[in-house]
């Protein structure tokens, strides 16, 4: 079973359009899905804090700033 990680922060718009695509695909194909607010450690700051929103599919980064809906689904498939 996959999972999909959104790792973003409160007030990022590209944040707000990537959890659409990923509510969608992820609804749509019944994969789990969590967002974590980067702010929230240190590490996942220091790592992604100018590649927001990223992306893990099963952890491991997928996408960042945007999320293609068509690579997501074919992660996923």
């Amino acid at each position: 079973m996959h999972s999909i990680t959104l790792l973003g922060r409160p007030g990022c718009h590209l944040c707000d359009d990537a959890r659409e695509v990923i509510a969608r695909v992820a609804g749509e194909l019944g994969v789990p899905w969590e967002e974590v607010d980067i702010d929230s450690s240190a590490e996942l700051r220091e790592k992604y804090g100018e590649m927001i929103p990223v992306t893990l599919v099963d952890g491991t980064q997928h996408d960042f700033w945007r999320v293609s809906e068509d690579r997501l689904r074919a992660a996923l498939s």
